[in-house]
């Protein structure tokens, strides 16, 4: 496997202008740049590019990595027309991806590193630490590879995969800015939805970017002492401190702030916690009768062999969902997509790990 030092650039976290400068500086017309960029973002290699001299196609495939992420499985449920991908990147590592359909377009679920360190209690996906981060070409790539898999469009991403976005900062927002290239894939950032779950450093640095994402803060608890016994993050940037971040969001954007509540039973699925988190984000975020929308998503945990917690029963998911509304905080319980291929990040990646260990 290659190591970090050995790996080349991925050709798809090039932007235009860069991919430019490097024909220029190739000896190349900087032309070719506007008939090399829309081919590479529907996926055609240089080597297949009929348009581009073979003395530009090899010396791009020479410098940089000419590859998307290969698809090594792909499950497909019956339910609901769910794909779950799990890829093999260039130098074997796995990653991955979900693709949704809904009424309104293709959404699909992009990860950002392979492994994650957060170490969230519930999470599969942070279940042996973080291996390396995805470049900017790679979480491109998936959209990519999905794309060409599927035969369909890709009109939404969210960035809620393996990994934590804003633990991998500088390729994340390399990643949107090419992404929203007219010339390129052309996905808006208002079809953007990156979660967190809780990098306060990150959120404030995203905030100053002034693009217009949707922002996904995962929360799942309404207290410190309940949310770093299942989310270390909480131990360096507590509750206090993300609901400060989430202002600066707020005040900076304008756009509302959908906060992810994972319902674990036994943990944090009581009337009771509903009314605290009620008043948490109504204090925090609404505080002197602003008007600011305030919404959570509720998501019964999906039970993972390693952790051993359970979701709660549908009674009980109810009764918090209606103890939120009732206290002005709009609340949704999250559709389970893929129910039949387990469709949530992480397990699919696990049991590839497991079968090779």
């Amino acid at each position: 496997m290659e190591t970090e030092k050995d790996r080349k650039t991925n050709i798809l976290s090039l932007s235009f202008e860069e991919l430019g400068e490097f024909l220029v500086s190739a000896g190349e017309p900087g032309y070719r740049a506007g008939q090399i960029f829309p081919q590479l973002h529907r996926g055609v290699m240089p080597s297949g590019m009929s348009n581009v001299p073979k003395r530009t196609a090899a010396a791009l495939e020479e410098a940089f990595d000419c590859s998307i992420p290969e698809v090594g499985l792909r499950l497909t449920s019956a339910v609901d027309g769910t794909v779950k991908y799990l890829f093999k990147l260039s130098d074997g590592n796995m990653i991955e991806s979900v693709l949704m359909r809904y009424n309104h377009g293709n959404t699909l679920c992009v990860s950002s590193q392979v492994g994650c360190r957060m170490g969230c209690a519930f999470c599969a996906s942070t279940i042996g630490g973080k291996i390396r981060d995805l470049e900017a070409g790679e979480m491109l790539g998936q959209i990519v590879a999905a794309e060409l898999d599927s035969g369909e469009r890709v009109g939404n991403i969210v960035m809620m995969g393996i990994g934590e976005p804003l633990d991998n900062y500088e390729n994340l927002i390399r990643f949107l800015r090419i992404l929203n290239d007219p010339r390129g894939i052309c996905i808006g950032y208002r079809h953007v939805s990156v979660s967190t779950c809780g990098h306060v450093d990150g959120i404030k640095k995203l905030a100053a970017e002034k693009l217009p994402v949707t922002l996904s803060v995962s929360l799942h608890a309404h207290d410190d002492a309940t949310r770093s016994g299942i989310m270390p993050v909480n131990r360096k940037w507590n509750i206090a401190a993300l609901m400060e971040a989430c202002r600066v969001w707020r005040d900076s954007s304008g756009r509302r702030i959908s906060f992810e509540y994972t319902l674990i039973k036994d943990k944090n699925c009581t009337r009771r916690d509903a009314a605290s988190l009620a008043g948490l984000l109504n204090g925090s975020l609404r505080g002197g009768g602003e008007k600011y929308p305030v919404h959570v998503n509720l998501i019964p945990v999906n039970p993972v062999a390693e952790t051993g917690l359970m979701p709660p029963s549908r009674e009980e998911i109810n009764a918090f969902r209606d103890e939120l509304e009732r206290r002005g905080v709009r609340a949704t319980v999250r559709r389970t997509l893929g129910p039949d291929i387990n469709a949530s990040c992480g397990q699919l990646r696990r049991r590839a790990a497991n079968k090779n260990d």
